[in-house]
């Protein structure tokens, strides 16, 4: 990874801060981004302390112009992009029939199109380094979970459009990497958006039985560094993918069950 071009989008929290630290400890040049200027700063001094090279770059992944300026500040300060992570993303907590459409509209303009146009614009220089796009998914993406039909949806999606991707830069080198983390420790929760929009503004599961964002992190790199396909990170994870795929009515009452202790969606 020494001299390696990393692209992150959310890279100023959770799993995005989390990567950022394990690509740069490894030699990597950073180009972490974020809508909010102060967390990117935070972040990009404690990397710098330890002799990471950061740059930061406040952005809106939903907004195809930043994904852009994006791709051209990296190019412009590094020379090209090795690797893109595309990592941002928001989650929603709310029923179907509840649900305001603009919830589930936000989502998807964040989650899959975010990745869409920061992809679209890193890639030419990805082809020319013969790098790696990756994309941060979730068990979501194998498995629709109630009360997240808009989340789900965005990583199912997602996860069309990397597979469709990898498969066409078969022939030019290209690594594409499907990221699954399970339930992991990081503010998406908080900041899950609830039917009307508003922040839910606290998680509603025990955040300290879950996987860390920083072993998550070092998953990710793994996976990366090995230019593996896929990755399915927790074994309730793992389990959920398999058990859906033979037993899908099954897994309808179970998956039904274990999200309802969250309890009464509001």
């Amino acid at each position: 990874m020494q001299d390696k071009v990393v692209v992150i989008t959310g890279g100023s929290s959770g799993i995005g801060q989390a990567m950022a630290q394990v690509f740069g400890a490894k030699g990597a040049k950073l180009l972490i981004t974020g809508r909010r200027e102060q967390p990117l700063i935070e972040v990009a001094k404690q990397l710098e302390a330890q002799g990471i090279k950061v740059e930061t770059m406040v952005a809106d992944v939903s907004a195809e112009s930043d994904n852009q300026r994006m791709a051209e500040r990296a190019i412009e300060r590094y020379g090209g992009i090795d690797i893109l992570i595309n990592n941002a993303g928001i989650s929603m907590r709310a029923l179907f029939e509840d649900v305001d459409l603009d919830v589930i509209r936000k989502v998807m303009d964040i989650n899959f199109y975010g990745s869409i146009y920061a992809t679209k614009y890193c890639l030419p220089s990805i082809i020319e380094r013969q790098g790696s796009v990756v994309g941060i998914s979730s068990i979501a993406g194998y498995r629709g979970l109630p009360g997240r039909v808009g989340y789900s949806a965005s990583k199912f999606a997602l996860q069309g459009f990397l597979e469709s991707l990898r498969t066409e830069m078969l022939p030019k080198g290209v690594h594409v990497l499907t990221a699954c983390p399970g339930f992991t420790t990081s503010n998406i929760r908080e900041a899950s958006l609830t039917k009307d929009g508003t922040r839910q503004g606290s998680s509603p599961r025990d955040e300290q039985k879950m996987m860390s964002a920083e072993t998550c992190a070092q998953h990710i790199y793994q996976a990366v560094k090995k230019r593996k396909k896929h990755l399915i990170l927790t074994s309730q994870g793992k389990l959920t993918v398999w058990m859906n795929k033979w037993f899908p009515g099954f897994m309808d009452q179970m998956v039904y069950n274990h999200m309802a202790k969250e309890g009464p969606i509001k």
